[in-house]
């Protein structure tokens, strides 16, 4: 009677269980935004090519059990950036290229002599092609047939600082020199564009200004910051993981290259306190000694509020997808520009219940979940013979 009632208490156990991972699996259905028009819509897309994002049975991110939260999924990425292992093990070919006021860009590639597309990427703030998601997601890209470029900015990556002028996250002159000097040397091959965080910032700005125009075949912003503003006055509140994450490593990676280059940096004629920099402990105070002023406003919060991209989302005329997370502590879910991604056909959203910023980390041993959605749909937007017209 003992053996049996084990059983059935076992047996109990086991459905109880299996209905809750069931019904917690449920709670992660990947949630998509985008009109429904026919294809070539970008939702359209998606749901051809995209089962990742779109199938009953696939769409799903379920973060590592022992990452539940959008503060330990950010928190682990950040312990990631130099972690090396089979699904990030590449050596990149660099490329410099000069600007017109002799900046200097490095240009990072992987697979460069294959015969596929290429696909640029862009880092966020501070980061550069040696983090550990960038590898990850440039190895994936690689083997799927892609060439990929990693763009880095002024004195980021190892990328030596030849003018005074430092990497700002609302000018996208860099980045469209870096596409045409690519255009010009495979005019006849299609160019795709994935960025992260400032990174995602600026590339929506670009697509939005350039709209029919643009280089691009398509584009995704993981993690993107639409609304400056906010994100601005999240990242400086006082919190665990602005305090002990964002602000020690950004301004950390920050500071390492105005000291690497001080003397060139002190040079601007616009006389930066280099004191004051130095001395900098948050990202709003670097941003207001140097970025507002380049750009001619008083401080970082003017220039927060001038440089959200949220307006830009109606003029995107790229197939582009946005990947974003409702636990991101830095980008909440309530500033994301839902309505205009649903307004116009070009855009969509997949927005997922946990994966904090910059994270997405599934699996028991963790992997990153968003390397699959991005390689179906950039994979798939490259098979078309021109970008598709609505």
């Amino acid at each position: 009677m003992t053996y049996e009632l084990s059983l059935v208490s076992a047996a109990i156990a086991g459905t109880a269980l299996y209905c809750g991972l069931k019904r917690y699996k449920s709670k992660c259905l990947v949630k998509i935004y985008g009109t429904e028009t026919s294809y070539p819509s970008t939702r359209a897309l998606l749901n051809e090519y995209c089962p990742s994002l779109t199938s009953p049975t696939l769409a799903f991110m379920v973060p590592t059990p022992y990452l539940p939260t959008g503060i330990l999924q950010t928190s682990f990425c950040s312990l990631q950036t130099l972690k090396r292992d089979i699904p990030s093990d590449i050596a990149y070919e660099r490329e410099l290229l000069t600007t017109p006021d002799q900046g200097t860009l490095s240009l990072d590639w992987y697979a460069k002599h294959a015969q596929g597309p290429i696909s640029i990427i862009m880092a966020g703030i501070g980061g550069s092609s040696y983090e550990y998601h960038i590898r990850c997601l440039v190895k994936a890209l690689g083997t799927a047939g892609l060439r990929v470029v990693v763009m880095n900015h002024r004195g980021l990556g190892r990328t030596p600082l030849t003018s005074p002028k430092l990497y700002n996250a609302q000018d996208t002159s860099d980045f469209t020199q870096s596409l045409h000097h690519i255009r010009d040397a495979y005019p006849e091959v299609p160019i795709v564009g994935v960025a992260f965080s400032m990174g995602a910032m600026l590339l929506t700005k670009y697509v939005g200004e350039t709209g029919s125009s643009s280089l691009l075949s398509a584009a995704v912003a993981v993690s993107c910051p639409f609304d400056m503003l906010l994100t601005g006055r999240q990242l400086d509140r006082d919190s665990f993981l602005n305090n002990n994450v964002f602000q020690p490593l950004v301004v950390a990676s920050q500071l390492r290259v105005v000291k690497r280059n001080y003397d060139m940096i002190k040079s601007d004629p616009l006389n930066y306190d280099m004191e004051a920099l130095l001395n900098a402990k948050r990202i709003s105070e670097i941003d207001s000694l140097v970025t507002a002023r380049t750009q001619g406003y008083k401080d970082c919060w003017e220039l927060y509020a001038a440089g959200s991209t949220t307006d830009y989302v109606d003029d995107i005329r790229t197939p582009f997808l946005v990947i974003n997370a409702m636990d991101d502590n830095v980008v909440p879910p309530h500033s994301l520009p839902i309505d205009k991604i649903e307004s116009n056909p070009y855009t969509a959203l997949a927005l997922v219940k946990h994966g904090g910023h910059l994270g997405f980390f599934t699996g028991l041993k963790p992997r990153i979940w968003y390397l699959t959605p991005v390689v179906e749909f950039l994979t798939a937007a490259t098979r078309q013979e021109s970008k598709p017209k609505l």
